[in-house]
């Protein structure tokens, strides 16, 4: 009884992923990538090394709320894990959303920053949460232009010194509704010393941040989302007490255990409108641009942290007689996983490119109809497509993928929350069809699509080219002939969805993969190019939902 088993390691996360290195090599002018790289080295040596075996050490450590003190006084506080203490610290000193505001690379700033955060994020246990909602909130605040929240939180949220860097909330849901917002229940109402909140959120994370946005109601308003109103609120006072907010639980949640999310009450809490007494969920939009395209990035470097364990683990273990790595069915099942993270990074990425464009005012008219498409598609897509990564992964390490202290059941708990904050498939796949409605949305799709298409010149890439071609025409003559139903649409938005984004992701990746064969890449990406063919991008389908009422009523 003298075997123990090797576990798996990680090397450079920047040096390991060809992907993200040739995606770089691609989009990144020259002299830009060369002045970055040193940062991405560094960020990858720390990623696979240092802050990996920190998040192993701190496993156990989850956030702990401390209602009360010894003399009786209600304190809500909330001691968060040694690791995330020191990732709020390389936050601020990296820059990691910083970046994004000194726009020091112009329309490029964006793909800065999402590198960063694709590099060492994987290791430091979800706190891309808060971040991404810190981000969500400096741009809201940019969009809406009110000068004088801008220049008491913008220096905050974008800070690089530790000491004076702010995290954000975003606290919408309340009993009544998660995503359908405009049941919310929060009153605000005006007194002698400002604005005050009252109501119960059911559901905020990142509960330990200095400030937040919040949806309520002000009074005499009427019903709906038109007439909730955004506010901003600091969750203490001068005097470091609570800023009338109670937090009442921490929630006890499958995943994402180590932000700190909690239930609370407003009970006369100090705000402030960002933009007016009406519309607060269309002055959202600016955030949920933002927070989705965090998503989608955060569901790329899931997978990608996923598969990297994977694949070394599979030169580790030895079955049958050789490495699983040589297994030939083993080998095929990371493979089709691969191609899927190859599809879910370069559309990630691609809902990247067109934020950081659209943010420095650089986009085409095009562009913009793109963005408000590739943003939800890019959200739903990848996150689908992480879940059934990461549970895959659970399953190559046999029985010691669902064992806690290996880590490896982390990966998939973790995921399963990409595919429903922010709006789960469904909620996000109607999103869809509106943000389609707008005038030449699709079409723009279509044409950003057939322009990558028609740069493969190798042939082993025509099948891609074809199925792709095929998907996006079936997908178009489905749902003209659907709109005529509505209850037909909404069935089918789905299976739509997926299929533009899946479409859209094989499009992007016939793209990359051409030049890679051109530039020395190698041809890996065109093996994934072909092998996300065959796992099928095309899910259209014609359901009877009668015969759907059938199954569920």
């Amino acid at each position: 009884m003298s075997f123990f088993q090797d576990p798996p390691r990680l090397g450079n996360q920047y040096d390991d992923d060809a992907l993200l290195r040739g995606y770089l090599d691609r989009v990144l002018p020259r002299d830009m990538k060369a002045g970055l790289e040193e940062e991405f080295r560094e960020l990858g040596e720390l990623s696979g090394g240092y802050f990996y075996a920190f998040q192993l050490r701190d496993r156990l450590n989850e956030p702990e709320l401390t209602q009360w003190n010894a003399w009786g006084q209600r304190v809500d506080h909330i001691e968060v894990s040694p690791l995330w203490k020191e990732a709020e610290v390389l936050t601020a000193k990296r820059g990691l959303v910083a970046v994004a505001y000194e726009r020091k690379h112009g329309d490029r700033s964006r793909l800065h920053q999402f590198a960063l955060n694709y590099l060492v994020q994987p290791s430091l246990d979800i706190y891309s949460c808060p971040l991404a909602m810190t981000d969500g909130a400096a741009r809201t605040l940019l969009s809406l232009g009110n000068q004088e929240l801008v220049a008491r939180a913008l220096p905050h949220l974008t800070s690089r010194d530790p000491k004076t860097f702010w995290t954000s909330g975003q606290w919408m849901t309340e009993r009544t509704g998660g995503s359908d917002v405009g049941l919310t229940q929060t009153v605000a109402r005006q007194t002698p010393e400002g604005w005050r909140l009252y109501g119960t959120k059911w559901f905020t994370s990142a509960t330990t941040a200095q400030m937040a946005l919040t949806l309520a109601r002000p009074e005499g308003n009427g019903a709906g989302g038109k007439g909730l109103a955004l506010f901003f609120v600091e969750t203490r006072g001068a005097d470091g007490r609570m800023n009338g907010i109670q937090i009442n639980r921490l929630k006890d949640k499958l995943g994402t255990r180590k932000v700190p999310t909690a239930e609370l009450t407003l009970d006369g809490a100090q705000a402030v409108p960002v933009a007016g007494l009406t519309d607060g969920i269309r002055n959202m939009a600016s955030m949920l641009n933002v927070t989705r395209t965090w998503n989608a990035v955060a569901s790329t470097w899931m997978m990608r942290r996923a598969l990297a364990l994977a694949r070394d683990f599979a030169k580790r273990r030895v079955q049958f007689g050789a490495p699983l790595s040589e297994k030939p069915l083993h080998v095929d099942t990371l493979a089709g996983l691969e191609a899927e993270f190859h599809g879910g990074f370069l559309l990630a990425f691609r809902a990247a490119e067109l934020l950081g464009k659209m943010e420095a005012g650089t986009a085409t008219e095009e562009e913009l109809l793109l963005q408000r498409l590739v943003t939800p598609l890019a959200k739903l897509t990848t996150g689908r497509q992480t879940v059934h990564v990461t549970s895959e992964v659970v399953e190559s390490f046999g029985g010691a993928g669902y064992v806690e202290d290996t880590g490896i059941p982390r990966l998939m708990a973790d995921a399963q929350v990409l595919s429903i904050w922010e709006g789960t498939t469904n909620v996000l796949s109607l999103d869809t069809l509106r943000a389609m409605a707008k005038d030449g949305a699709l079409e723009a799709l279509y044409l950003d699509a057939e322009r990558r298409l028609a740069t493969a010149k190798d042939t082993g890439l025509r099948p891609s080219v074809v199925a792709a071609q095929d998907a996006l025409e079936k997908a178009r003559v489905w749902v003209t002939k659907a709109m005529a139903n509505p209850a037909e649409v909404e069935a089918g938005a789905r299976r739509f969805a997926l299929t533009l984004g899946r479409t859209y992701e094989l499009a992007l990746l016939v793209e990359h993969a051409q030049w890679c064969l051109e530039h020395g890449h190698g041809p890996r990406s065109m093996a994934a190019a072909r092998r996300l063919t065959r796992n099928g991008v095309d899910l259209i389908a014609d359901m009877d939902l009668d015969e759907s009422r059938l199954l569920v009523v």
